[in-house]
C-alpha cells in the first residue's frame, strides 16, 4: 500500500510546478514581443510582422493563453469553494469549544482562556511590530511585470453561507447561550457537527488546498510576481527566530509569576517539539506533550492533566506569530504598501479570539482565520478579487511550509502557560486534586 506523501511535500511540489509553468507560459507569450522588437532590418521586418504574429499566435501564443484560462478557472473554483467552508469552519470548531469549555466553569478556566488569549495577541503584536520595521528594508520590487491576464473559461459563483464575522459572532452567541441553559442536545449536535466539519477539512479542504496554491503560484509567475519568493525565505528565518524569542518571554514571565524555575519545564519539551515539527498538529503530538510535562518537578499533576490538553486547542502563539507577519509581507507584495495600524489592530484582537476556536491540526489558525484576512486585510486594501485570491493562496502556501515549526512553537509554549497555572493555584490556595 503506497503512502501519502506528507502535505508540506504536496505543497512544495504545488508550488514548484506551479511556478515553472507560469514562467512558461509568460516566457511563450514574451517571446514573440522580442523578436519582434528585437531589430526590424533583419530577417523579420515590419512586412512579415503581420505573418509573424499571426503564425505563432496559432501555434504558441494560442496555446499558451488558453492554458492560462484553464488555470485561473481551476484557481477562481477552488478559491471560492475554500472561501465557501470558512464560515462553516468558524461555526464548527469555535462554538462547540465554548460548550466544551463551559462544562468546566471555574477560575482555572477563565485563566486559562485570558492567558492564551493574551498570548496570542501578544505575540501577533510583536511580529507586527518586527512587520513595521523589517519589511520596508526588504527588497521588494515596485515595477511588477504587468500582464493581461485572460478571463476564467467558466465562472461558477459559490458564496459563503454568511459573512466570517458573522459566523463568529454566532458562534459565540449559540456557544454561551448553550452554556447557559445547559442544552445537553444542542451540545451533543454542535459536537457532532464539529467531527462533520473537520472530515470536511481533512478529506476535501486540504486536499484541494494543493491545487488551489498550485495554480496561485502559475498566477504569480504570469503576473511577475513570483520573483518576489527569495523575500519569504527571509521571512521563515525570521518567524522561527521569532517563535524562539516569544518562548523566552513566555518561559521567563512564567517563571518570574511562579517563582519557580522554568527551565525545570522546558529542558523535558525536546521531544514534543520534534514531534510536533514531524506532525504539525497540536492534538497529535498531545500525548508526548503531557509525558513531557509530567517528568517536570515545579508542575502540578493535576494541572498538567487540565491544562496541557486544553492548551493544546486554544493557544496557538507560534501560528498566530507567523500568519501576522506573513501578511504584512504579501501586503507589501501586492499592494506595494503596509496596512494601516488600525486595520492590523483590528485584525489582531480577532485573530486571537479565532486562534481560542482553531483546531489544533495542520493548517488550522490559517483556515480558521482566513474569513478576516479576506474582510479585514483585503477589503480595507480595497483589493480586486483577484487581489484577494492571490493573497490567500499566497499565504496558504507560505504559512502551510512553515507550520511545523508554528506548531512546535504552540506546544512548548503550553508548558509555560501551565508553569503559569501552578504559580496562580498556589498564590490563590487551589488545593491539588487527584
Amino acid at each position: 500500500m503506497k503512502k501519502n506523501l506528507p502535505l508540506p511535500l504536496k505543497l512544495l511540489l504545488a508550488i514548484i510546478i506551479g511556478g515553472v509553468i507560469g514562467i512558461l507560459l509568460i516566457n511563450n507569450l514574451n517571446s514573440v514581443t522580442e523578436l519582434v522588437l528585437s531589430d526590424p532590418e533583419k530577417p523579420y521586418s515590419t512586412k512579415n510582422l503581420v505573418l509573424m504574429k499571426d503564425a505563432t499566435l496559432n501555434a504558441i501564443q494560442q496555446f499558451s493563453w488558453n492554458f492560462m484560462q484553464v488555470i485561473i478557472s481551476v484557481n477562481r473554483l477552488t478559491g471560492q469553494f475554500i472561501s465557501f467552508c470558512v464560515p462553516l469552519i468558524v461555526l464548527g470548531f469555535i462554538c462547540p469549544s465554548i460548550t466544551k469549555m463551559g462544562q468546566n466553569a471555574g477560575k482555572l478556566l477563565f485563566i486559562s482562556l485570558i492567558i492564551a488569549y493574551l498570548s496570542s495577541i501578544l505575540a501577533a503584536t510583536m511580529s507586527a511590530i518586527a512587520g513595521y520595521t523589517l519589511v520596508p528594508m526588504f527588497n521588494i520590487a515596485k515595477d511588477a511585470v504587468e500582464v493581461k491576464l485572460p478571463d476564467a473559461i467558466f465562472k461558477l459563483d459559490i458564496n459563503p453561507i454568511m459573512p466570517v464575522i458573522s459566523a463568529l459572532v454566532l458562534s459565540i452567541i449559540i456557544g454561551l447561550s448553550v452554556v447557559w441553559t445547559n442544552a445537553k442536545t444542542t451540545k451533543d449536535l454542535l459536537a457532532e457537527f464539529q467531527n462533520i466539519v473537520l472530515d470536511i477539512v481533512d478529506k476535501i479542504v486540504i486536499p484541494v488546498l494543493p491545487i488551489h496554491i498550485g495554480t496561485t503560484f502559475a498566477i504569480l509567475g504570469l503576473n511577475g510576481t513570483l520573483k518576489q519568493f527569495p523575500v519569504f525565505l527571509i521571512a521563515l528565518i525570521i518567524v522561527i527566530i521569532g517563535h524562539y524569542i516569544w518562548l523566552a518571554v513566555l518561559y521567563g514571565v512564567a517563571g518570574a509569576y511562579s517563582k519557580r524555575n522554568p527551565m525545570e519545564v522546558l529542558k523535558h519539551y525536546g521531544p514534543a517539539y520534534i514531534t510536533a515539527i514531524g506532525t504539525m498538529s497540536s492534538a497529535a503530538t498531545l500525548s508526548v506533550a503531557l509525558e513531557c510535562a509530567n517528568k517536570s518537578s515545579v508542575l502540578r499533576k493535576d494541572l498538567v492533566g487540565f491544562g496541557i490538553p486544553l492548551f493544546a486547542n486554544i493557544h496557538l502563539c507560534g501560528s498566530v506569530l507567523t500568519e501576522t507577519f506573513f501578511c504584512l509581507i504579501i501586503h507589501k507584495m501586492i499592494f506595494n504598501s503596509l496596512p494601516t495600524i488600525g486595520t492590523m489592530t483590528l485584525f489582531i484582537i480577532l485573530f486571537g479570539i479565532f486562534a481560542v476556536g482553531a483546531p489544533g491540526v495542520p493548517g488550522g489558525t490559517v483556515m480558521a482565520s482566513l474569513g478576516i484576512v479576506e474582510s479585514i486585510i483585503c477589503a480595507n486594501a480595497g483589493a480586486t478579487p483577484e487581489q484577494t485570491a492571490i493573497f490567500t493562496g499566497t499565504l496558504l502556501a507560505i504559512f502551510a511550509l512553515q507550520d511545523s515549526f508554528g506548531t512546535a512553537c504552540n506546544v512548548t509554549g503550553d508548558g509555560a502557560l501551565t508553569l503559569f497555572l501552578t504559580g496562580y493555584a498556589e498564590k490563590h490556595g487551589i488545593k491539588e486534586s487527584e
